[in-house]
């Protein structure tokens, strides 16, 4: 198994998955790299190295298309079992945290406590607006069995 040490920004979820949360404009340089990544960005990265599903997703806003968020979270719960994951935006704290939450509640956090869970495990000030923690809400409907 692959997972990440617990460090700065790596979040262990409640199922004992291990994801990393980071923002690009400041990358962490003694990290490892990660194994697969979600980059929530208003333009594809282009990064080099390791494979990676680009959200696209402008900063302080929404996804453009919910369903191909879900589809990259859902991927990147999966390969957390085994792989070294890393979710990133611009700074690492709105949309990245938006995305963390919905992964909880992946990880078993109900839906309603997702951003507190977020805010006390990974940021206090992840999932920055209030359409963020709606959304956050929208997409946990669609992600719960």
């Amino acid at each position: 198994m692959n997972q990440w040490d617990l460090t700065d920004g790596v979040v262990e979820l409640p199922d004992g998955r291990r994801v990393r949360g980071t923002g690009l404009r400041r990358p962490r340089r003694d990290a490892p790299a990660p194994d697969f990544a979600v980059y929530l960005l208003g333009r594809d990265p282009r990064v080099p190295g390791w494979e990676y599903r680009w959200v696209r997703w402008r900063d302080f806003r929404l996804p453009d298309s919910t369903e191909q968020a879900v589809a990259a979270l859902r991927e990147a719960h999966t390969r957390a079992a085994s792989e070294r994951v890393e979710v990133a935006c611009g700074g690492g704290i709105g949309r990245t945290g938006t995305a963390l939450s919905v992964l909880a509640v992946m990880s078993g956090v109900p839906a309603e406590d997702a951003v507190a869970w977020v805010r006390a495990n990974y940021h206090p000030r992840a999932v920055e607006t209030r359409r963020q923690r709606r959304w956050v809400a929208d997409a946990a409907a669609s992600v719960v069995p």
